[in-house]
């Protein structure tokens, strides 16, 4: 079973023998943009970044949606055996266990400890795989090309 890229220029249907076969042998066909190729697979490692600690705050503490929507997320690197790094650009923390004694106003009104996002980052990491990291904002392309570069 694999998960495999289809480039969306592909036309819809004209492909059904390839598709046939792949759900044949339970494969996975995701559509998107490549930027070249017609096929692929998903990338071994990818960062997402987060403007800030409010940011990662809200898409894991924050309406059931949003927590629906980045939990789908995880799991989705985690099935196609991606490593996923979110990568926070806030200066003020170095380190997941920094947000502990904080507390955090999400845009919705509601205030969230940070022991409880700290709680969200380690029971997701270890449900999903993914890892949590911090850099300062004007740091942030180097530590997104270090991080794909070496892990």
């Amino acid at each position: 079973m694999a998960y495999i890229i289809e480039d969306t220029r592909q036309k819809v249907n004209k492909h059904k023998v390839k598709h046939e076969s792949f759900d044949a042998a339970g494969d996975t066909v995701i559509r998107s943009k490549l930027l070249f190729g017609d096929y692929a697979l998903p990338p071994a490692i990818a960062v997402d970044t987060k403007e800030n600690v409010l940011e990662i705050a809200y898409n894991m503490c924050g309406c059931v949606s949003e927590k629906k929507r980045f939990a789908a997320e995880c799991y989705t690197a985690r099935l196609c055996n991606s490593k996923l790094v979110y990568l926070i650009e806030d200066a003020r923390y170095k380190e997941p266990s920094d947000l502990i004694g904080e507390h955090f106003e999400l845009h919705n009104g509601v205030t969230i400890p940070g022991t409880q996002l700290y709680n969200a980052m380690v029971v997701t990491s270890g449900k999903y795989g993914v890892e949590f990291r911090f850099c300062k904002p004007e740091e942030s392309a180097e530590v997104i090309k270090e991080i794909l570069l070496n892990g």
